[in-house]
């Protein structure tokens, strides 16, 4: 069985040195993004994809009508968006928000 109470020479059990709960400021989540940087922060991830597919596939992609050329790059486009490229940009703008609040 083991000691319910931690020990207080234990790395573990103790608090990070020079941290103090009282004086060390606690820095809040940004919060979710407005609509006008989520149009923005889609614009970024879209625009950029859609020109490299269509670049890369464009020749292929001249052969077929244009529901099929649209189907094949929302399929290809979507997943990269979403999975990809929207993490990434969420992440950045924590980091941004973040940064911007320390400073003022």
């Amino acid at each position: 069985m083991t000691n319910a109470t931690p020990n207080p020479t234990d790395r573990k059990s103790r608090p990070a040195r020079g941290y103090n709960p009282e004086t060390t400021p606690v820095r809040a989540k940004p919060g979710p993004p407005t609509k006008h940087q989520l149009a923005l922060m889609i614009w970024v991830a879209v625009f950029p994809t859609l020109t490299v597919l269509n670049l890369v596939l464009g020749e292929w992609l001249a052969t077929m009508n244009a529901i099929t050329r649209t189907f094949v790059l929302a399929t290809i486009a979507v997943p990269i968006v979403i999975y990809g490229l929207m993490p990434q940009l969420h992440r950045l703008r924590g980091q941004f928000l973040t940064r911007l609040a320390s400073t003022s």
